[in-house]
């Protein structure tokens, strides 16, 4: 009776030795948790935009609120605009070797680096900002561009977006394929190779210069964006002639890069909170373009005297045709580029039916007398 009364007693001690153990490991699992969940960190963002320059410049100062708001402070990052900490185009530089946490900009910057990188800002002749997010957030396209990025160790999101731009600037009259000769034209990406080889000169530059360059002759024509931002550069002073349409970027996605490192260093919370703020402020960019667009191009016509054109379908046929030349070219080059550039055109193809009897019927429909 006694030993038996001893195993008991010795099996009551492992079990309360078992448990105590596994209490004191759940323990300090919340300890660990509550820990993390109370440390902070500072980011730093730098971006190729001016600072606090309307539209485009204020999606990194709007992301830095959101994530600042969600996390309580937990996580803070200050935006510097082009220049501040490094110039506006080596903005992924700095953000790849781990310079700084976090860039904002738009990825054609980057052809030189990566050909593929053209695909996830915007083609000439491509999907509108509508399609571009539908094609990133469903239907593989921001799982490309993750792998594109891969080697250069980060991690890009969409981070807004302008709707379709204008076809830029100039100082005489585009009338036919012969006035794109010789004529130098900011116009970044895969779309200043199609000016190029249709007879011009593209001129890659940052948007903080484009207005002195545009106004002492460096550049004959530039594009910007479209009539609200470019009114706040004061382009209308640099140059009359006003074109459309933005045949080069119909959907311009912007992107958040964020060094792979510092990403993983971030709580799983945080993670969420930096990826659900830029999705916010991809949307709200074009939320606020879409509504104040038009008013400002009717300010830049009506007040100040632009004249706005259409550029000639001759013109628009020839950069097509050399879009697609310069497209089947970089596709047998770069094999990631081939597999997007396929994505993005079956994409094209599947939304564009419906969009024939809803997006476009709609527009036909509303201006019937």
């Amino acid at each position: 009776m006694a030993g038996f009364k001893f195993r008991k007693f010795k099996k009551s001690l492992v079990l309360i030795f078992v448990l105590t153990f596994f209490i004191a490991c759940e323990q300090e699992e919340v300890n660990t948790a509550f820990k993390e969940s109370e440390k902070k960190f500072t980011w730093r963002m730098v971006t190729t935009w001016p600072k606090n320059y309307p539209g485009v410049g204020l999606a990194a100062e709007n992301i830095s609120k959101l994530v600042n708001k969600m996390s309580a402070g937990r996580l803070q990052i200050k935006v510097y605009g082009s220049g501040e900490l490094v110039p506006a185009l080596e903005v992924f530089d700095a953000v790849s070797r781990g310079t700084v946490e976090i860039g904002h900009g738009a990825s054609y910057y980057w052809i030189g680096k990566a050909p593929s990188a053209q695909f996830f800002t915007a083609l000439p002749f491509g999907l509108n900002a509508q399609e571009m997010n539908a094609w990133l957030h469903y239907g593989g396209g921001l799982e490309l561009w993750e792998e594109a990025y891969d080697k250069f160790n980060l991690i890009p999101l969409a981070g807004g977006n302008t709707g379709v731009q204008m076809a830029g600037w100039f100082n005489k009259e585009i009338n036919s394929l012969e006035d794109i000769k010789g004529t130098r034209m900011r116009i970044p990406g895969l779309a200043g190779k199609v000016w190029t080889e249709a007879g011009g000169e593209a001129v890659l530059m940052p948007g903080s210069e484009i207005f002195t360059n545009l106004q002492t002759g460096v550049i004959d024509a530039a594009e910007w964006i479209g009539p609200y931002n470019d009114q706040t550069f004061g382009l209308h002073q640099a140059a009359k002639y006003y074109y459309y349409p933005g045949w080069h970027e119909p959907g311009p996605t912007l992107e958040v890069i964020i060094n792979k490192e510092a990403f993983a260093s971030l709580p799983s919370d945080l993670q969420e909170i930096v990826r659900t703020a830029s999705r916010a402020v991809n949307q709200d960019m074009l939320d606020e373009y879409t509504a104040r667009n038009n008013q400002a191009l009717e300010t830049l016509v009506n007040t100040h005297g632009v004249i706005l054109k259409r550029l000639p379908e001759d013109v628009l046929k020839k950069f097509k045709e050399i879009t697609s030349k310069l497209l089947e070219e970089l596709i047998v080059e770069d094999p990631l580029s081939k597999r997007i550039f396929e994505s993005q055109e079956n994409f094209k193809k599947n939304v564009s039916e419906y969009h024939k009897i809803s997006e476009k019927a709609v527009y036909e429909m509303r201006e019937l007398n």
